[in-house]
């Protein structure tokens, strides 16, 4: 059984000051704030849509939407100290109605394709780059180690810079990483044995 990642307590007080600064100058308009908060969070809603198997396009396109939907909702966020975990809750909830939209449109394509018999079925590639390998095996694990993985990894934050931007403790960030660190290796082995396997599961965190 997976060990249950540790989960987000409050911003420090001096993350929460400058987040809380910087969200009550955006509530009013101002435009070099946004443009601050959007270089200060924007790696974290990237990495935060690659967790949820977004495409690397898809995610840079939704990473503005994002921003875009925050600009027009500030106005609901009662503590400005908590803008972080306000703002990836909304990456998280628009990742979600992303993927059941594409879901959606698969289900078209593939009633289309059973209707056309001649419509060839595409096999993936085990030839692929290892990177993409990388991104399916992180893909595979639970909610909090997918998120900690892809904004070390993919986006090149520190522990430190995680902890900051999502409001875990760098406890809870290290935790995150060596657990999850643990599971990848272990997707990434059973992969190199067999690439005709598809990525073994993980039991959801209890």
């Amino acid at each position: 059984m997976a060990q249950a990642p540790a989960q987000p307590p409050a911003t420090d007080h001096a993350a929460g000051d400058a987040a809380r600064d910087l969200a009550g100058r955006a509530a009013r308009g101002d435009r070099d704030a946004w443009e601050a908060l959007y270089r200060a969070y924007g790696p974290v809603i990237h990495g935060i849509l690659l967790a949820r198997r977004l495409s690397p396009a898809d995610a840079d396109d939704l990473t503005q939407e994002v921003f875009l939907k925050a600009i027009r909702a500030i106005s609901t966020l009662h503590d400005a100290e908590r803008f972080g975990p306000w703002l990836c809750a909304i990456a998280r909830n628009m990742a979600l109605a992303h993927r059941r939209t594409l879901w959606r449109r698969a289900g078209l394509l593939l009633g289309w394709a059973r209707a056309r018999p001649e419509a060839e079925s595409s096999r993936p590639d085990h030839d692929g780059p290892s990177a993409q390998r990388a991104l399916e095996a992180i893909a595979s694990l639970p909610e909090a180690y997918r998120e900690t993985l892809m904004l070390r990894l993919v986006e090149q934050l520190s522990g430190p810079e995680i902890a900051e931007l999502t409001g875990l403790t760098e406890g809870s960030v290290r935790v995150n990483l060596s657990r999850g660190m643990k599971l990848l290796r272990a997707a990434l082995a059973a992969d190199q044995s067999d690439p005709d396997r598809p990525a073994p599961t993980t039991p959801a965190p209890v």
